[in-house]
C-alpha cells in the first residue's frame, strides 16, 4: 500500500510525505501503546478498589490481606484524623460564636437597664402629668438587637411629607 502511494508522487514530494506518514504510524503506535497501559491500570486499580471493600479476597495469600490490611488501617488513620481536625475547628468556631452572643446579650441587658433607669428618672419628673408606661413591657428581638415596637407606626410622628425610598 505504501508502495503504491510512493510511485505516484512526484520525486518532490515524495519525501516529505513519507516522513509525514512514519510520524503519523510512530504516533499511532505510541498512543496505542499508552492506551494498553491505561486500560491494564485501570484493571488493577477496580481489582484493587474491589479487595478494599472486600470482594475478591478468598483467594488472596496471607501477606497480600496484611498488605491491604495496613492500607486500609492508614487510610482509616487519615480519615479519622481529617474529621477530627474539622471538628475542631467547627467546635472553634461554634465557641467564638457562643463568645459574640454572650457579648451581645450583655450589651442588650445594659441597654434595657439603662432605658429602664432613664424611664424611672423621666416618671419621677415634676410636672409630668403624662402617664409613662415602664420599659420593661418593652420586648427586643435579640436576632437585630431592635426594640419589637420600634418597627410600630408611632401615632406623635407623620412621614407623610417625606417621600418613601426605593429599591432599583
Amino acid at each position: 500500500m505504501f508502495g503504491i502511494f510512493f510511485f505516484t508522487l512526484s520525486h518532490d514530494h515524495s519525501l516529505p510525505f513519507l516522513h509525514h506518514l512514519y510520524e503519523t504510524v510512530i504516533s499511532y503506535q505510541f498512543y496505542q501503546q499508552e492506551a494498553s497501559k491505561l486500560r491494564r491500570q485501570i484493571r488493577e486499580i477496580q481489582t484493587s478498589n474491589r479487595q478494599i471493600l472486600g470482594e475478591g479476597v478468598s483467594s488472596m495469600p496471607l501477606r497480600e490481606l496484611k498488605n491491604m490490611e495496613g492500607k486500609v488501617e492508614k487510610a482509616i488513620s487519615r480519615i479519622r484524623s481529617k474529621k477530627n481536625e474539622l471538628l475542631f475547628a467547627e467546635i472553634e468556631l461554634m465557641q467564638k460564636r457562643e463568645l459574640e452572643l454572650h457579648n451581645a446579650n450583655m450589651y442588650l441587658r445594659a441597654k434595657i437597664a439603662e432605658n429602664e433607669r432613664a424611664q424611672e428618672q423621666m416618671n419621677l419628673m415634676p410636672g409630668s402629668s403624662e402617664y409613662q408606661q415602664p420599659m420593661t413591657s418593652q420586648s427586643y428581638d435579640v436576632r437585630n438587637f431592635l426594640p419589637l415596637n420600634f418597627v410600630e407606626p408611632n401615632e406623635h410622628y407623620s412621614c407623610q411629607d417625606q417621600t418613601p425610598l426605593q429599591l432599583v
